[in-house]
């Protein structure tokens, strides 16, 4: 199990480092070349700029069992397809019971706008982002790492 993080835009890096560091992860930071991210205890894979271009190289990369970072639902979908767990940047643990909906309101947006709508944003970020993403990072290691050892001790 590795934490992979779609780190362009992403304001939890830091406290994921801090999760993977204290469970023994690895951890792979992934940007284009608009962001720059040396980080200790990270493994960091720059690519190209490009639509996109971030999202399948840590597609590529995955293992099963792998834990993502991702604001991005698509990515989220396309991790789930591959055994992995994703997580967004408030602390959301994707799953298919969330997934279908999200993508499907993320195209009505998309419509929205494309038509001349406008939409809100989402809340300004805060401190309780921050603990509840740690929080559920943290949740899924433990019940990752579990799920993992019970498979083993099956075999």
């Amino acid at each position: 199990m590795r934490i992979l993080i779609d780190a362009d835009g992403c304001p939890v890096v830091d406290l994921a480092l801090a999760a993977a560091k204290k469970y023994e992860l690895e951890c792979i930071i992934l940007c284009d070349t608009a962001h720059v991210f040396e980080k200790e205890g990270a493994t960091t894979v720059t690519v190209s700029q490009g639509a996109d271009s971030v999202d399948f190289k840590l597609v590529n990369m995955l293992k099963t069992g792998d834990i993502v970072v991702t604001q991005d639902y698509g990515l989220a979908a396309m991790c789930l397809a591959r055994g992995a767990y994703p997580i967004s940047q408030n602390g959301l643990i994707f799953d298919s019971s969330n997934i279908d909906s999200l993508l499907e309101a993320r195209h009505m947006a998309k419509k929205i706008r494309r038509g001349g709508g406008r939409l809100k944003g989402p809340p300004k970020r805060t401190g309780d982002h921050d603990e509840k993403f740690a929080r559920k990072l943290e949740f899924l290691i433990l019940n990752c790492k579990s799920a993992v050892l019970t498979e083993n001790a099956e075999s």
